[in-house]
């Protein structure tokens, strides 16, 4: 119901043939770029602000163009894009990026790739990536240091400008090398751009970084490379054959794109970075060594695409196991109680708690009941106005409940904010009149904001941490709101104080507190919440341990810090105390 902004998608193609191979089989020497475009639909639940792509073409003689890029925004990015390349997008190395905007900042500036250029082809260098970097502050300072005038404050550009800092030294060291082996002129520059080891450039480059990322580029020479973070918090997949090597965030997207059983596909490990050297050869090789394992959960319930076969099993099994509780929910009587989902991610979820519900002999009743019907539009500037068309964002379908008969049992992939809750859902739904709804959620509570690149990093945002606040208030607990802010103050990288804030409470009080935060005015209906536990989490989907949002265990002293500074900003500007 909330769309979270989240993650990024990546996509790169390096051709293995000359062209002329690939006119000769397919017909076309636009093989790559076709292959790019597809890799870039499949992908555009990943980003749906932006998109860009970028080429190389090793073959363009001295004195003409040999990297290339296009970029645009809007949900229309990547046909815009795909439409304006022509012939002088012919090469070898293609890299594409899809954006979703974590930070707030829009902008054709801020869509990737990153284009830093310079006369030597060695030196040119392209990124784009999936990442949000948590200590910018400290890389800035480095940079700055040294001497270096960032024109651009934000992860994308300083990244840009400290790996190819990196890239010119390693560059110098080749010239120096060829000088010492007497090479002169175009030998030299031949020299350089054959040896260049991007494994140096980035051991040199991304230790200094703290957060999620899957970073993609290439340089004007054909180096081409993908690194993955240590903790291993984003993900990223990678497939070659003799004719080709590609990299995409997700799985589905190469297997579809190359007709490719899921076997063939491999990912790329933690810390460890896919290197397609200007030959074409490719290798692996650890840049960082592996950090404690935090696969973001978060991929599986909610934003890889559900065609992966294991993450389509996950999400059933994410259903299946709140089967309990919503029996318990619903006193049994499956007879009077009518089954549904929203939004369309819950969907799988949603069959697994119904097939969870039939394992107990039980027929199942599923109706279609949520509708979404119209986008709210911004010239309404009342806020009377603007939330009563909030409200009918929604629609339902009538007569699918019996009246105050029968219960409604609604499950959805995450519940954050609760503002859709609140201002439409629970008003459209109770218009059905059922004796009770309950709302399921196939995640645990969201106590916690995201680093790493989901578009959530407020505390007062989360429901459950408004709940939280709300229950110590009742209680006249805020002597522990001023412990928790000294220590978050005193304390900043030890450990995440902010989780003291739901000890004293159960999972069922807080879930009390946000149906009476969230449930409207007038509403008739009796309302309760069901949410996954974190052990259930982990038993659906155990090779994805990252949790942070939900358990507080940040997996880098980045997280830890920026949530500690998350409190002191609400005690400051929201309760405006300073304790």
């Amino acid at each position: 119901m909330e769309q979270l902004k989240h993650e990024c998608g990546v996509a790169m193609i390096r051709l293995l043939k000359p062209l002329s191979h690939y006119i000769q089989k397919y017909g076309t020497w636009r093989y790559g770029l076709n292959k790019l475009y597809l890799m870039m639909e499949k992908q555009h639940n990943r980003g749906q602000e932006g998109a860009g792509l970028a080429c190389v073409n090793l073959n363009a003689p001295v004195g003409e163009e040999y990297m290339f890029r296009e970029r645009a925004e809007g949900k229309d990015a990547i046909t815009d894009i795909f439409r304006i390349v022509g012939n002088s997008f012919a090469g070898q190395l293609y890299m594409g990026h899809l954006r979703y905007s974590t930070t707030g900042k829009s902008g054709l500036q801020y869509v990737h790739p990153f284009l830093r250029r310079n006369n030597w082809r060695a030196k040119n260098l392209c990124l784009c990536g999936n990442f949000n970097m948590t200590n910018i502050d400290e890389v800035f300072s480095f940079l700055t240091g040294q001497g270096q005038s960032p024109r651009i404050y934000g992860d994308s550009y300083i990244t840009l400008e400290l790996m190819g800092h990196r890239l010119d030294r390693e560059v110098e060291r080749l010239f120096a090398e060829a000088k010492e082996q007497g090479r002169q002129g175009t030998g030299i520059t031949r020299y350089i751009d054959s040896h260049v080891e991007m494994a140096n450039v980035l051991r040199t480059t991304m230790p200094h970084f703290d957060g999620g990322y899957v970073m993609c580029g290439m340089t004007g020479s054909g180096e081409m490379f993908t690194i993955r973070d240590p903790w291993g918090i984003r993900p990223a997949f990678w497939y070659q054959d003799e004719e080709v090597a590609v990299v995409a965030s997700e799985r589905p997207v190469i297997q579809t794109t190359f007709d490719l059983p899921a076997d063939d596909i491999r990912e790329v490990e933690p810390g460890q970075a896919l290197i397609v050297r200007q030959d074409g050869k490719i290798c692996l090789e650890q840049i960082i060594q592996p950090k404690r394992y935090s696969a973001c959960s978060f991929e599986r319930i909610y934003f890889s695409r559900g065609a992966d076969q294991d993450i389509y099993q996950e999400r059933k099994k994410l259903g299946e196991q709140l089967t309990p509780a919503i029996m318990e929910a619903i006193g049994g009587d499956v007879e009077h109680t009518v089954f549904s989902y929203i939004p369309n991610t819950a969907e799988v979820a949603f069959l697994g708690m119904t097939d969870g519900v039939r394992k107990l002999n039980h027929n199942v009743r599923i109706e279609k009941v949520v509708w979404k019907d119209i986008k709210l539009r911004t010239f309404i500037s009342d806020g009377s106005e603007r939330n009563d068309l909030a409200a009918h964002v929604y629609d339902v379908t009538y007569g699918s409940l019996r009246v105050e008969e029968d219960n409604l049992v609604i499950i959805d992939d995450s519940i954050v904010r609760g503002t859709t809750l609140k201002e439409s859902i629970f008003k459209i739904l109770d218009r059905l009149h059922p004796k009770k709804i309950v709302m399921v959620s196939s995640s645990p509570q969201i106590r916690y904001p995201d680093y790493y690149g989901i578009d959530m990093s407020r505390l007062e945002e989360l429901c459950a941490f408004r709940a939280a606040i709300a229950l110590i208030q009742e209680r006249e607990m805020q002597e522990l709101i001023a412990d928790t802010y000294r220590k978050c103050i005193s304390e900043p990288m030890t450990e995440n104080h902010v989780r003291t804030v739901y000890a004293p409470f159960t999972v069922d009080e807080i879930n009390r507190k946000i149906v009476e935060m969230l449930r409207p005015d007038g509403m008739k209906a009796s309302v309760e919440l069901v949410y996954q536990s974190i052990e259930g989490l982990h038993k659906a989907c155990p090779r994805h341990p990252g949790d942070w949002y939900f358990t507080g265990h940040y997996p880098t002293p980045g997280g830890i810090r920026m949530v500690n500074q998350a409190f002191v900003n609400y005690v400051e500007q929201v309760l405006r105390l300073r304790l």
